[in-house]
């Protein structure tokens, strides 16, 4: 007869851990940038495009590990916000490129400033070598498994 093997509690789990912070870390940021009228992946991509040159929607998939039709769903979607516009592009007329509106530009610095008071809320009561090293844990973790799509709704 085998013999019976323990069964591990859930908080024995790392996974559980982190599910249990990240579901509500997600959900205070959710909120903060839906009270000023956008989604989390629109943010994604709002911060994304928060550069003097814009970028391709091809570019933006890339980077953000997301399908272009992905894409541009969200692209439209800010488009229908005022906060971002499609061009053709200069430098080859078949592709588009994609840039922040003066309204769109004037946001992100208003999210970025909520994402970093979500971080704060969350994570400030840790010493700044702790923030550090867990920055540095998640990152290596990302890097090994190739997460490479970035976090969304």
């Amino acid at each position: 007869m085998a013999a019976k093997r323990e069964v591990s509690g859930l908080e024995a789990h790392l996974g559980y851990w982190l599910r249990r912070v990240s579901n509500q870390v997600s959900h205070a940021f959710r909120l903060k940038v839906e009270a000023c009228g956008v989604s989390v992946s629109e943010w994604v991509v709002l911060r994304e495009l928060y550069r003097p040159e814009g970028a391709s929607p091809g570019a933006l998939a890339q980077s953000l590990g997301m399908t272009k039709g992905a894409v541009s769903k969200l692209v439209g979607r800010l488009e229908d916000k005022g906060l971002a516009t499609r061009s053709p592009s200069e430098v080859d007329r078949r592709q588009q490129a994609v840039a922040l509106t003066a309204n769109g530009r004037a946001l992100v610095p208003r999210l970025a400033h909520l994402a970093d008071a979500n971080d704060e809320e969350f994570f400030g009561h840790l010493p700044r070598p702790v923030r550090d090293e867990l920055m540095r844990v998640l990152r290596e973790l990302a890097r090994t498994h190739h997460l490479d799509s970035a976090p969304i709704d």
